[in-house]
């Protein structure tokens, strides 16, 4: 039945810390499945569901520094609610961020262990996303990014062109996974990833299998024994293949 985006997944030194930052910043509720991992995800959440890519943050010893390849855009409906958020978010801890952005309607902000996200200002197509409004991935060649993960998940493909793709849940609802053309060459792991999930009865197995056949890499990050699979997309980033559920 293809795969799902169900979260992104965040590298911390401190995975409580970060994770109620994010809580805080996506009005979410914070639990935890063991020491060093914390999970964000709306209140009443019942796991798993389109309506949310929730946000998964897990201590490392030590955060790896890095171009980010993977942020998140958050979703805003007015302009004083985006300068309200702007403003609460920096009470949270956030940071302004110059990432060369130059004079642009959203907002560069880096949350407290520095990771790089954006405050859209109000734009209809984000209307019904929920407070994020997409997971951008910055990439060489969006075409190509958009016909590996379209082929690796059973969501939709909305746009593509030379500088941007779009995909969303094939059920309409949550956030958009988007492919952003950008200079940089990704050389190093990055602190965000994807993480997948197979459907209840699937077989992980068979989907990796499937993933290696349209371009992906096993990657070996120093995961030891853990039942999900690190892999590579066609650019080099690598993401995660949880257990189906």
């Amino acid at each position: 039945m293809g795969l799902r985006l169900v979260q992104v997944n965040f590298k911390a030194r401190d995975d409580s810390a970060l994770g109620r930052f994010w809580a805080e910043a996506l009005d979410w509720g914070v639990s935890s499945e063991g020491p060093g991992v914390t999970n964000v995800e709306p209140v009443g959440f019942v796991w798993p569901d389109p309506v949310a890519v929730c946000v998964d943050v897990v201590s490392v010893p030590d955060p790896e520094t890095v171009n980010y390849r993977a942020h998140l855009d958050l979703a805003t409906t007015s302009a004083a609610h985006q300068a309200e958020l702007v403003a609460r978010l920096k009470e949270l801890g956030a940071t302004s961020a110059d990432v060369g952005q130059g004079d642009v309607p959203w907002t560069v902000l880096a949350d407290p262990e520095g990771n790089v996200f954006c405050v859209l200002e109000p734009r209809s197509i984000y209307q019904d996303t929920g407070p994020i409004a997409a997971v951008v991935v910055n990439c060489a060649d969006p075409r190509a990014m958009a016909r590996f993960w379209y082929e690796a998940m059973d969501w939709t493909l909305h746009e593509v062109t030379d500088d941007h793709a779009r995909l969303r849940s094939a059920k309409g609802v949550g956030p958009y996974l988007e492919f952003l053309r950008t200079p940089d060459v990704k050389t190093v792991r990055t602190r965000v990833h994807l993480d997948l999930r197979p459907y209840p009865g699937d077989d992980q197995a068979a989907e990796v299998a499937r993933l290696r056949a349209l371009g992906a890499r096993d990657a070996d990050i120093g995961q030891g024994d853990v039942p999900w699979v690190v892999l590579t997309d066609t650019e080099g980033n690598e993401f995660c293949v949880l257990t189906p559920g």
